[in-house]
């Protein structure tokens, strides 16, 4: 497969190209240094000049708060996190780009050249829960190579968890129904792949993106649309082609005209043993329950009925006693259903004193009024339960875990002295999600405003040595 089949413009073909982690295949590995502001080189120049870009610090994202009335969130994006920082390299063009404008100076081109991020990344799992406060991500190092990272981890976790979340509430609603993504022409091409990913480990069995089956080893799914009947003379010669193509067990589109005729031909034309059909208008409620007699009445007892629509999760909860039996979504899935970001942040929460690698660490943050303030230390998290084993606290501290919660640490060990060391594949981060989100209280899964369904308590502890 060329990029050019990928039909994207050429300069962003290469971004697109698959890459490693999930199943998927690895073509390409274009550069990622250049997904992030103009202030982060800025602030690498001053701290060159300034002899502090050295000092040994520490970042944490996390989300000061959860979107309205959700109850809990899910972290996704860290496999790509890993390919990123992985592919995190000034080439010839890239500085040469930034000499061209005068980003930066000269002396910090020459230090860009040689970066390559050395030291520790650890985070939450893909796929578990996280609530406000939560370190869902910790980079440590220098200063320098550390503030590097700020924007492209954000710009894909706060995108990619606020996917997953919606698509973690859909899943939830839709129960043991399958969901099939169907959002890429309703945000950017790019982020089509990204966001098909995503709802993949909330909980989505496909995607109709053939890029992200390509790129990561989803499942993609898709038979014809309404252009395809009206492009022939009537509906039975449209039915008639497509099975003729892609056999019985296809899905036929039927509310191009009317429902009921359409469902009637479909059966003539396919048989008892016709796979599915799809109402994409309507009273879905009504429509579904009136379909169903009717397949029924025709003697396609076993025929699906899929249903899509600008479905969200509330509209896919309504129809919970319909005969349905899976749900395609595309525009309130790729916008995270109302909330396009999750309002994550990567902040310093510790530095060192001075560029000596023994240096203690000294916990630092920001203190200034207005709701921004933040919580300094190196942090660690872990989930206390209850006596039936489901979580009631999140808890985050500084210091020396607490001895009932060792066995219970969040983090896990992602990048260690610059190599990827937890890559896995794109199932586990799924089936991660589905253990995660049981051992939530119940009224998690509620679709109702809320509050986040566990509190986070913090425990403070000694500075880090």
């Amino acid at each position: 497969m060329s990029t050019a089949d990928l039909g994207l413009p050429e300069e962003e073909e290469r971004a697109a190209l698959p890459q490693k982690g999930g199943g998927g295949r690895r073509v390409g590995v274009p550069s990622t240094a250049l997904f992030t502001d103009h202030y982060e080189l800025t602030m690498l120049e001053a701290a060159l000049k300034a002899g502090t870009a050295g000092r040994r610090s520490v970042f944490e994202v996390f989300t000061r708060r959860l979107p309205g009335g959700r109850r809990y969130g899910v972290l996704a994006g860290t496999g790509r996190v890993l390919d990123a920082v992985e592919n995190f390299r000034f080439d010839a063009a890239v500085l040469d780009f930034l000499r061209e404008r005068g980003v930066v100076d000269g002396a910090t081109l020459d230090w860009l050249a040689g970066y390559r991020f050395s030291g520790d990344i650890w985070g939450y799992p893909e796929g578990e829960v996280y609530f406000p406060g939560s370190p869902v991500m910790r980079v440590e190092g220098s200063f320098a190579e550390c503030v590097l990272l700020e924007t492209v981890i954000l710009s894909i976790l706060n995108h990619d968890s606020a996917i997953a979340a919606a698509a973690s509430r859909m899943s939830a609603a839709a129960g043991d129904r399958p969901l099939m993504e169907m959002g890429a022409r309703r945000t950017h091409e790019l982020s089509a792949v990204a966001a098909a990913r995503a709802a993949y480990v909330g909980g989505f069995s496909s995607t109709s993106d053939l890029a992200a089956g390509f790129r990561y080893g989803i499942p993609t799914i898709g038979t014809s649309a309404h252009a395809f009947t009206l492009l022939h003379d009537n509906e039975r010669d449209a039915f008639r082609a497509q099975v003729e193509s892609l056999g019985r067990d296809t899905t036929l589109l039927v509310d191009t005209y009317d429902v009921a005729e359409a469902v009637r031909a479909a059966v003539e034309v396919a048989g008892p043993d016709l796979g599915a059909v799809r109402i994409d208008s309507g009273d879905l409620l009504l429509v579904a329950h009136r379909v169903r007699q009717q397949l029924d009445e025709l003697g396609a007892a076993h025929t699906r009925i899929v249903v899509t629509s600008d479905l969200d999760e509330y509209a896919i909860a309504s129809l919970a006693a319909a005969p349905v039996d899976a749900y395609g979504v595309g525009t309130q899935l790729v916008t995270g259903s109302g909330h396009p970001t999750c309002s994550m942040v990567y902040k310093l929460v510790a530095r060192a004193g001075s560029g000596d690698p023994e240096a203690p660490l000294l916990p630092v943050a920001k203190r200034s009024s207005g709701g921004k303030t933040s919580v300094g230390g190196r942090k660690w998290a872990a989930r206390r339960l209850d006596a039936d084993g489901v979580a009631e606290t999140e808890v985050v501290g500084t210091g020396q875990v607490p001895p009932e919660l060792v066995d219970r640490q969040l983090l896990v060990e992602l990048v260690k002295g610059g190599q990827v060391v937890g890559r896995e594949p794109l199932e586990a981060a799924r089936t991660r999600h589905v253990t995660a989100r049981d051992g939530l209280p119940l009224s998690a899964t509620q679709l109702s405003r809320g509050e986040p369904v566990i509190p986070t308590e913090y425990l403070e502890g000694r500075s880090d040595g």
